[in-house]
């Protein structure tokens, strides 16, 4: 019997390849639905409820203080620190109070701002040190290197500024607050403010997507190791410092979304939430299934209620607590799939549907796109996923999981291996645009030529790969060098044909708009602990006598047009791919790209066709300005002329070079 096409659900009306998968796609909205209105009753929203962040942990109250843990396994509980001379006393013992929950009350003059604790936890077979699961402040002793929760009572921060409208199309600055010093040191959020965000601002783009400020014990992880998930990393100042710079970039009418990680948490035992009451299942799968084969990570139990409440509860306090304007939430393919997607080649609309598939998990992905709607209407999130999952950016009224934008990880991929496995005479023009904008049609993606994981020690930025070794000493502009040209050349093409066939939004990793040399490498044993390839040497793009000014200029000059024309709130329409000639030619927003990925051949009169009109350069890769050669008279006015029933443009096309044409 035919399925009434009404009933379809509405992902299989955009994709009718989903047409045998719909019964499945119905039942996975019906259990978010259904698990929303278990935990609402119907009757008030999830974000009234995901509110664990202002019962558990350590709260001031008229009297003095309380502070409450969720530790069910465990048979007595105690606080310890500097009011106890760490010792661990009868009278600061915890008292159950039922379903789990330990509590005590101190009087106000027991605990004072800045003043360490712990929690001691028992349990029937053994007992250790633990941090509390709620911890909104913790620190690390710069001699023992040991964690410890923190006091933390500060006059509050006073707001400046509302927060900005969400971008149309978000253009990221994607960025590491501890790599961001010029120096060979731990950066900080007051340095951040100071000296990163004015190039940012200056750079154009309206959105910053901040890494590593959940708390995470191993500096070397990039924060992807979380511990302890309320509290932002102390290594680069206090809360009150992160605001600020939050503060500053809404004064600017730039948005600020955190990379955060809920796909596992850390091992670590003392510092995080692993065997955390003694059990190893309070917030997360018990045995082998709940250990990440690859990151060494204990993997979430997202059908559990401690842990939709707990994770849930830490999204609401990231966007009330500290104004944050969304998320990118790390690892979305890790969550989903019950072999993390490591080693898989998604090829099958089957491999969406089948065993392997965590349905927990798309029901908590689903549940925290609402919960955030909730809390912030204007909020935006960005799905970290490699599979493909159909409606992973689709909202969750119609049947999808709700993100705004899943990462174009392939895009990445793509540029990588074209540089490493092809010839420049082998770049197909075809290949380029299909890969660039090969996009399901009910998503929008954030397309990247690379970030941060390209530029990881082990692997290769995209201008080291290009340039390789004469980085180090040919990248003066006395100093001509083939390589380097060459280098320059592709870097600037390849950065703005991924922009302008951008389907959604734009992401560049900081540091690598100006094409910054070598590797990160974070302070570990290995490498004596330095620091000096965990920042970022902006005194290159400041240098006018290095390539490297030019290419920062280019970056930015390339996302002041794209706003400027609001480029990517049109489809782009292609106009020629000329695969002999390496020539790809399409227009979006009134504007026309030309691409001459043509290694040797340059062209004269090269005819494209447009609307008719007198056309002029509005962005010219090949600028001296931005380390080219000069080819384009930028001062040219180009007419259109009447040639067998159409009007076309006649250009001076550079090899390696890419025009932007603007009607005049």
């Amino acid at each position: 019997m035919s399925v009434n096409p009404k009933l379809l659900p509405p992902l299989v009306t955009i994709d009718p390849y989903l047409k045998p998968f719909a019964n499945i796609l119905r039942k996975r909205h019906e259990r978010a639905v259904l698990r929303e209105l278990e935990f609402t009753d119907g009757t008030r929203k999830l974000s009234e409820l995901a509110n664990g962040h202002h019962h558990y942990g350590l709260h001031k109250t008229e009297n003095g203080w309380v502070f409450r843990e969720k530790a069910p396994n465990a048979t007595a509980l105690y606080l310890y620190g500097d009011f106890s001379r760490w010792q661990i006393k009868p009278e600061f013992a915890l008292h159950p109070v039922g379903d789990g929950d330990w509590e005590i009350e101190l009087p106000d003059f027991c605990l004072e701002h800045t003043m360490l604790y712990k929690l001691w936890m028992v349990w029937q077979s053994g007992a250790d040190e633990r941090l509390p699961a709620y911890a909104t402040r913790v620190v690390q002793d710069d001699n023992t290197k040991v964690f410890c929760a923190q006091v933390w009572d500060p006059m509050p921060y006073e707001w400046k500024h509302p927060q900005p409208s969400k971008p149309d199309h978000p253009l990221i600055y994607e960025a590491h607050i501890g790599m961001s010093s010029q120096e060979a040191k731990v950066s900080t959020y007051w340095e951040f403010k100071e000296t990163v965000l004015p190039r940012i601002i200056k750079l154009g783009y309206n959105t910053i997507q901040l890494m590593a400020v959940q708390e995470h014990p191993y500096y070397g992880s990039f924060g992807y190791q979380v511990a302890n998930f309320f509290a932002p990393s102390s290594r680069f100042g206090t809360p009150e410092e992160l605001k600020e710079l939050i503060d500053t970039a809404h004064g600017a009418g730039i948005s600020v979304i955190l990379d955060v990680v809920h796909s596992h948490s850390v091992s670590n035992v003392k510092e995080g939430l692993s065997h955390f009451d003694g059990s190893d299942h309070l917030y997360f799968h018990s045995g082998e299934k709940g250990q990440h084969p690859v990151w060494d990570s204990r993997c979430f139990d997202y059908g559990k209620f401690e842990t939709l409440m707990y994770l849930l509860s830490n999204l609401k306090y990231w966007l009330q607590e500290f104004r944050f304007d969304g998320f990118r939430f790390d690892g979305v393919t890790s969550m989903s799939y019950w072999n993390h997607g490591i080693g898989v080649d998604f090829v099958d609309y089957a491999q969406y549907f089948d065993d392997n598939v965590d349905e927990d998990a798309l029901t908590y992905l689903t549940l925290a796109n609402n919960l955030i709607r909730e809390v912030n209407p204007q909020a935006l999130t960005v799905a970290e996923d490699v599979s493909g999952m159909p409606g992973m950016a689709f909202p969750t009224e119609k049947g999808g999981l709700g993100f705004d934008y899943r990462m174009s990880m392939g895009i990445a991929d793509y540029w990588m291996k074209i540089v490493k496995t092809r010839s420049d005479e082998q770049w197909g023009v075809g290949d380029i645009y299909f890969h660039l904008t090969d996009k399901r049609r009910e998503e929008q993606t954030i397309s990247y030529v690379e970030c941060h994981d390209q530029a990881m020690v082990g692997d290769k930025t995209l201008i080291f790969r290009l340039v390789d070794k004469n980085m180090y000493d040919k990248m003066s502009v006395f100093t001509p060098d083939l390589t380097v040209d060459r280098g320059v050349a592709l870097h600037k093409m390849i950065r703005l044909v991924t922009l302008s066939l951008a389907s959604g939004g734009y992401l560049n990793f900081m540091g690598n708009e100006f094409g910054h040399p070598e590797w990160i490498d974070f302070p570990r044993e290995g490498n004596g602990w330095s620091c000096q390839h965990a920042r970022r040497q902006w005194n290159l793009a400041d240098d006018e006598t290095l390539k490297y000014a030019g290419l920062n200029r280019f970056d930015a000059d390339m996302i002041h047009l794209v706003r400027e024309y609001d480029v990517l709130s049109d489809i782009p329409k292609l106009i020629l791919q000329n695969e002999s000639d390496q020539v790809l030619a399409f227009e979006r927003q009134g504007l026309l790209f030309v691409f001459n990925f043509n290694p040797i051949k340059s062209f004269e009169d090269y005819e494209i066709s447009i609307a008719p009109g007198d056309y002029v350069v509005a962005l010219n890769s090949d600028s001296p300005c931005y380390g080219g050669f000069g080819n384009v008279d930028e001062e040219t006015v180009y007419p259109t002329t009447r040639k067998v029933g159409t009007d076309v443009v006649r250009l001076y096309l550079p090899s390696r070079t890419a025009l932007v044409l603007r009607r005049r």
